[in-house]
């Protein structure tokens, strides 16, 4: 018995003595209670709209401070004629925008009903139809207020517009995220489990001696993935196109350049990874937990990121999965050109830098 004692002892010291057995045993799952716990939810809050007051009357006025005074909408724009309404959206700035009539308060009162036209962006649809409702639950509550002194009753009568996914089809929004985490899963996870199982059987060790650079190296590694992954977004997004009817408004030139530098951007992250891992099975579980996961949920796929608490934004910008989402939407359903979508570009050409510069600086020390 005091020999099973003192080996279960030593099993316990080697756990604890093991920081990345005991991440994976105590800080996965507070990570991940804390991630579904604050990012998963069907409530929108904090949603960027804009405002375009034909009437700008005293009555339009009280109804926007309303909806302002709400924490479900920030008004982020006041735009002043219809032609600008595709420019915010195709922009990404806001993601609906409500429109007072005119003769607004005239009719109120002449006819004891006005209309506020709610346009949404739909290309992510339950959100589109979340904002729909949340609106119409706003006004009608105003309208409540409105009518205790006021007989017959007043009416204020909604229209949805829904921008470029009229049918509010899931579809346009899923094709979009599941090229996303399957280009992110399989470049990044595939590109960390070959070179650390290279450097489980020693063989990294005779390639990082070898008249290679550790640049050649990498990129010797990385090329045949950059390879199979075009393959697999080029299959994608031909079965969103044919099966599915997923449209490609955009240019394919522009949709192939941020695919690729996409995909170079997850073969870069997979390749740091790999200098982190010491096995094929510590790189397979930080692939899936440490990417699966935050793609999934801080990247805007499912969940609106204007929902989350401040933090979870604020991390979710170092997701790369959350701006090629942007990109890839603002391309297949919004026809965008490089002047809507450079910032997002730019963001993931720097990560892709600063990912192979870790790297490469890693392998240095190793030949060293």
């Amino acid at each position: 018995m005091k020999r099973f004692i003192g080996f279960v002892t030593k099993e316990f010291y080697h756990i604890f003595r093991d920081k990345r057995t005991m991440f994976i045993l105590f800080g996965m799952p507070i990570a991940q209670i804390m991630l579904f716990g604050f990012a998963i939810t069907n409530e929108i809050n904090n949603v960027n709209i804009a405002i375009l007051d034909k009437a700008k009357d005293n009555e339009t006025q009280k109804i926007i401070n309303k909806i302002s005074a709400s924490n479900y909408f920030k008004i982020n724009d006041a735009i002043t004629n219809e032609n600008q309404i595709e420019s915010v959206f195709k922009k990404g700035k806001v993601k609906a925008v409500l429109v007072f009539e005119t003769d607004f308060i005239k009719n109120l009162q002449t006819h004891k009903q006005a209309k506020v036209q709610v346009i949404t962006d739909a290309t992510d649809p339950n959100m589109a139809n979340t904002i729909a409702n949340y609106v119409n639950a706003i006004l009608q509550n105003y309208t409540q207020e409105m009518n205790k002194n006021n007989k017959p009753s007043h009416q204020i009568q909604t229209q949805t517009q829904l921008y470029y996914n009229p049918e509010l089809k899931s579809v346009f929004n899923f094709v979009p995220g599941v090229m996303t985490i399957i280009l992110m899963l399989v470049s990044a996870m595939m590109t960390s489990i070959s070179i650390t199982r290279e450097k489980e059987l020693g063989t990294m060790e005779v390639l990082l001696v070898s008249p290679l650079n550790p640049f050649q190296v990498i990129i010797g590694k990385v090329f045949p993935y950059v390879f199979l992954s075009i393959i697999n977004a080029t299959i994608i997004l031909l079965l969103g196109f044919f099966v599915f009817k997923m449209p490609i408004e955009g240019n394919l030139f522009l949709l192939a350049f941020e695919s690729i530098l996409f995909i170079i951007t997850a073969l870069s992250l997979g390749i740091l990874i790999s200098t982190i891992a010491n096995s094929q099975q510590t790189a397979m579980m930080m692939s899936l937990m440490g990417l699966m996961l935050p793609v999934i949920i801080l990247s805007g796929f499912i969940f609106p990121i204007s929902s989350m608490p401040m933090p979870l934004q604020i991390i979710s910008n170092i997701i790369p999965a959350k701006w090629f989402i942007i990109i890839i939407k603002a391309i297949l359903l919004k026809g965008a050109t490089v002047s809507v979508i450079w910032k997002e570009t730019l963001i993931l050409i720097g990560m892709t830098a600063f990912f192979l510069a870790v790297s490469v600086k890693k392998y240095k020390i190793r030949l060293e």
